[in-house]
């Protein structure tokens, strides 16, 4: 069995960490079509806007965007599809318990291709900040950028 280069596939939602306060953070796998995988490895995704949620004791990932394969033809997947995500049964319950406090949800972090060559997802679970947090969040953001410029 030959052995699998390691790719340098790494797609950050850098919005998640300005938006919300990320509490507890879990990595999970992907039910993806054929072609999808391809497009990932092309670097033809994006996690903009991507957050979670359960259909029955199921996780999914809604608004996570993968491009068309170029080579698809007619068996191409839909982009904006949802995609169910793979995570232990314990993981899954302690995420429903949490996701059903207020103000809490799962936002899609990073999304990675492993050294086995599989998609994978890393999610939060995350809490809303408010308008004087984010500005925090920028003043505290320029004050470390300062000291490592001294």
């Amino acid at each position: 069995m030959a052995k699998r280069t390691k790719a340098n596939i790494n797609i950050k939602n850098k919005r998640a960490s300005f938006d919300y306060e990320l509490l507890d953070a879990y990595t999970a796998g992907i039910v993806l079509y054929g072609t999808e995988i391809k497009s990932i490895r092309a670097g033809k995704a994006s996690l903009a806007d991507a957050y979670c949620y359960f259909a029955g004791n199921e996780l999914y990932v809604k608004n996570m965007h993968i491009a068309e394969y170029w080579w698809g033809g007619f068996s191409n997947h839909d982009p904006r599809r949802d995609r169910k995500l793979l995570l232990h049964r314990k993981e899954l319950e302690k995420l429903l318990r949490r996701h059903k406090e207020k103000g809490l949800t799962i936002v899609a972090t990073r999304l990675y291709v492993d050294e086995n060559g599989r998609a994978k997802l890393n999610l939060a679970l995350a809490r809303g900040k408010k308008a004087y947090d984010k500005r925090e969040s920028i003043k505290e953001k320029d004050v470390r950028r300062d000291m490592e410029r001294e």
